[in-house]
């Protein structure tokens, strides 16, 4: 690849902390073509986890692993730090270890990766990524709804922090480059595990007495949604309106119901789910697994198979796409398989790892780096000026529906970009996805917060005309449509480029648009199935996704650093650019510690019962315990009636990591919460909303959280005209 011709050119990253998002923030700046150094401690902290995960976590990068006795490698660690543009640290586990940077006006952008950020009660305090599913009510959505609830067996949030921290270190980067200082970034896990609970959340801020609990396979606010027994394996079938529901009841030979009372409202079929999910087992049952893939997908309904994990993921589309990679592993004398990067962009292709790094190898660069005088790159200029937001002055188009592109949209709303939501003349159908107020869903209140919103028919020739116009005054499109979707109304890939050559276009599908499956519709849980986290993540012996909406949120956070990528690049040289992705390598992506025969060997968990709840521990600490119905009898035994905060005090006082398992509600209500200041309420035409704050902690130009968009196509008027457009007429 040609010097220049990397998102992030010139970028030198030093990469200090030992926590697994350090690891993940760090790789997808090296994708994105910086230059990263990993500093690597001695002495690993072992439940950070990052050193048994290293042969995936430090691809394509440079390693040094410093004598902290020796002077000269104290002072090529200052020398490195001096001359980057980005230092990542995790100061509640590894203070001791490094000492990084304060945060100054002329340094480096230092973004601290942490538990519970910088700030709020439980700041400093070092828990694991499994810790945080307990407090955050994560652990307590994810299972079956008659069962325990169930951790996830990947360090999940470590991961989901980690991309939204590339995503602020780029943006923190933008905000230098164009005349503001440089700012430190405070990135917790505790704020990312909230946002990442936007479905659960509307009853809880909606205030409605009724606990949020987990649902197995279910959506809180979709139904038929589920994991249903074929003949020979597990199918999953997702539907979310009453359209699709009217399809699969033809193609599961039950008209009658498309229409009748009980069933035809997507609210009625939520409320009486069991009946709705018996109907469809019946026929699921009666059939194979893929004449059912093949059935419904003629439907157009979005279902799947069950991917399973056998050293990776074992599915045809992720290495038709090239996400399955060998690399050999000097450290450990053998070959692995790392994955692809997920970033798919068509003039700044991100960079797949060459190599794993090798610190005996890697020294003699990095000391190469540390003594060559770097010029100053658009990364690194310093230059006092106002400290506006990063993405002012950029305007966005968003054509999304449900999550992906709609919450990567919100997040650039955030950052100061003018958001312009296209929406059908009847509204996005998640407006309609209960609980409501006035007729809007509090669901699509949360994730398209800041927007405005303009009705578009794309079908008739005067929608098309304003698109075009909005293309051609506009910087980013972002789009989940099916592939192919824009360029059957006239809007093919070359011929957006050709409207705007500027123009970042970033397109997220299911399978992305070079895929095995073109027209296959898919949904969160599709995706987490055919990803392999369904494989990892099993309940009485059923596949389980997570609570969360993990494939949605990875792949909107993946689209907000793409975006931001090929914006530095555009600035940099006026090229615009398509960036193709795929939830389903973005998903698979995140299941990366679990490959090379790692499945197995996860870190496991184990639940105890206590008489108001459980608590979670790891197995290794479990193994050194025994549970006795009576409290006290025996050594080391437990006390099976105690309230969950008091066996987990009595287990953190052994030094054992165990952490109540609190529900959605109970995380609402803790200090921390509200200390971070984690969502907000306003009031907006008379209606009183609760929003969401962005989990990018930006410290210096904090993200803006503005009003809910309003109804559909309230702002048309306004965009037409500032667009040269008058009542959808000629310009």
């Amino acid at each position: 690849m040609k010097k220049g011709e990397t998102a992030l050119d010139g970028l030198l990253v030093v990469e200090l902390g030992t926590r697994i998002g350090v690891g993940v923030c760090g790789s997808l700046l090296a994708q994105l073509g910086a230059t990263v150094v990993c500093v690597e401690a001695e002495a690993r902290v072992p439940f950070a986890g990052k050193s048994r995960y290293r042969p995936l976590l430090a691809a394509g990068k440079l390693s040094l692993v410093p004598d902290a006795s020796e002077r000269r490698d104290r002072d090529l660690v200052a020398r490195l730090i001096a001359q980057s543009g980005v230092v990542l640290c995790s100061s509640d586990i590894d203070a001791a270890a490094f000492a990084a940077p304060k945060g100054t006006s002329d340094g480096p952008v230092v973004c601290d990766i942490t538990a519970y950020g910088a700030t709020g009660p439980l700041a400093g305090k070092a828990d694991t990524d499994l810790q945080i599913e307990a407090a955050s009510g994560i652990i307590d959505t994810t299972g079956m709804a008659d069962g325990p609830p169930a951790a996830i067996g990947l360090p999940l949030l470590e991961f989901l922090t980690g991309i939204y921290a590339a995503a602020a270190a780029i943006a923190a980067l933008r905000v230098k480059r164009l005349g503001g200082a440089a700012q430190g970034i405070d990135m917790a896990l505790y704020d990312c595990a909230f946002a990442s609970l936007a479905s659960f959340l509307p009853p809880v801020l909606k205030s409605e007495p009724s606990e949020v609990r987990r649902l197995g396979n279910c959506h809180p606010m979709a139904a038929p949604w589920n994991v249903y027994s074929a003949r020979d394996g597990w199918v999953l079938i997702c539907t979310v309106s009453d359209e699709q529901w009217r399809r699969l009841c033809g193609v599961i030979a039950r008209p009658e119901l498309a229409s009748a009372p009980g069933y035809a409202r997507l609210a009625d079929r939520v409320a009486r789910r069991a009946d709705t999910d018996a109907v469809v087992e019946a026929w699921v049952g009666r059939h194979a697994v893929a004449d059912c893939v093949v059935r419904l997908g003629a439907a157009n309904i979005a279902c799947g198979p069950i991917a399973t994990i056998e050293d990776f993921p074992r599915e045809p589309n992720l290495e038709h796409r090239s996400m399955i990679r060998q690399l050999f592993d000097p450290v450990a004398a053998r070959n692995v398989y790392v994955p692809g990067s997920p970033l798919r962009m068509s003039v700044t292709p991100a960079r797949n790892a060459a190599r794993l790094s090798n610190p005996d190898e890697d020294r003699a660069a990095v000391r190469r780096l540390a003594d060559i005088a770097r010029p100053p790159s658009a990364h690194n200029r310093i230059a006092a000026g106002p400290r506006s937001l990063p993405l002012q002055g950029v305007r966005v188009i968003e054509i999304g529906h449900y999550t992906t592109a709609p919450l990567a949209a919100r997040l650039m709303a955030s950052l100061g970009a003018e958001v312009v939501k296209i929406e059908p003349p009847q509204g996005e159908p998640t407006r309609a996805m209960p609980p409501m107020q006035n007729g809007q869903s509090y669901y699509f209140t949360l994730t398209n917060a800041g927007k405005k919103s303009l009705a578009l028919d794309l079908d008739t020739q005067s929608g098309a005309k304003i698109l075009k116009r909005l293309i051609e005054t506009s910087d980013v499109l972002i789009e989940n449509l099916k592939p192919g979707a824009l360029a059957a109304r006239g809007f093919a890939t070359a011929a957006i480029g050709r409207i705007n050559p500027r123009l970042v276009y970033c397109a997220v599908s299911g399978f992305g648009a070079n895929s095995l499956y073109p027209s296959r519709p898919a949904f969160d849980t599709v995706i987490q199935a055919m990803s392999g986290i369904m494989d990892i993540v099993r309940a009485e012996g059923i596949p389980v996704k997570t609570g969360i909406s993990s494939a949605d949120l990875a792949g909107a956070e993946m689209a907000l650093v793409a975006v931001l990528g090929a914006l530095e690049y555009r600035d940099r040289t006026g090229r615009g650019q398509t960036i193709d992705l795929s939830m389903q390598d973005i998903t698979a992506w995140l299941t990366q510690t679990a490959w090379n025969g790692e499945k197995e060997a996860q870190p496991r968990s184990t639940l105890l019962l206590c008489r108001d709840g459980y608590i979670v521990l790891p197995e290794l600490d479990a193994r050194f315990l025994r549970v006795s119905e009576t409290p006290g009898r025996g050594e080391g035994a437990v006390k099976a009636q105690a309230s969950r905060e008091e066996l987990a005090a009595e287990l953190s006082s052994r030094g054992i990591a165990a952490a109540p398992v609190l529900s959605v509600r109970e995380m609402i209500a803790l200090p921390q919460t509200s200390e971070r200041g984690l969502w907000l309420t306003v009031a907006h035409e008379g209606l009183t909303w609760p929003l969401l704050r962005s989990p990018l902690r930006l410290l210096g130009t904090p993200p803006a959280v503005k009003e809910p968009t309003a109804s559909p196509g309230h702002d048309g008027p306004a965009i037409l005209a500032a667009i040269g457009i008058e009542n959808g007429g000629s310009t």
